[in-house]
């Protein structure tokens, strides 16, 4: 079995048991030693995927967050007030996206969580040469937003409502297949 095999049997096993792994089970299963598994890990944390060492074994790490993505629209000056009320109520920016009708859909990873996050993003703005994504579809995009519950993420489309941010369904264009935003075509 080659390295790179042996690391996604590692992983398919983690995934699949119901219970933590212990790097000994895992070195017998792939014929190898614990330092192997224990090299193997690091190499695996390190490619993204979340492993978390217990004192009974090896599980993937699951985020009991629940997203929704919100159509909002403002102007560049509101952007920062946009995204400091969304991480104040708990919630995290998980990314940018356009839907431009020559480009088609454009996407931008943001991952902001804090007010800190959001100060050095404006500020990234501010002194590039480029401007916002949402620029080239006069203001109007999509942010997924991630939440520990459903109720932070109801807060949170309440509050872009109330500011005059969220872009309502009567308003936005109605749910399709060709719309790469669709909730019932899970995105």
């Amino acid at each position: 079995m080659t390295r790179a095999k042996r690391r996604q049997e590692i992983i398919r096993i983690i995934r699949e048991s119901t219970e933590p792994v212990p790097a000994k089970e895992l070195a017998r299963l792939c014929e190898v030693s614990r330092q192997v598994i224990v090299q193997d890990m690091a190499l695996i944390r390190e490619a993204g995927i979340d492993i978390i060492a217990t004192n009974r074994g090896y599980i993937v790490n699951t985020s009991h967050a629940v997203q929704r993505v919100f159509k909002v629209s403002h102007t560049d000056e509101q952007m920062e007030d946009e995204l400091c009320a969304i991480v104040d109520l708990g919630g995290k920016v998980v990314n940018v996206m356009v839907n431009h009708r020559v480009y088609g859909r454009m996407e931008a990873s943001l991952d902001i969580n804090s007010r800190k996050k959001v100060t050095e993003f404006i500020e990234n703005i501010r002194l590039g040469k480029s401007s916002p994504l949402k620029n080239i579809t006069s203001n109007y995009h999509y942010h997924t937003v991630e939440a520990e519950n459903e109720e932070t993420l109801n807060s949170i489309g309440e509050m872009l409502r109330e500011k005059g941010y969220l872009v309502e369904e009567t308003q936005a264009v109605a749910y399709s297949k060709e719309n790469p935003f669709c909730r019932k075509c899970k995105m």
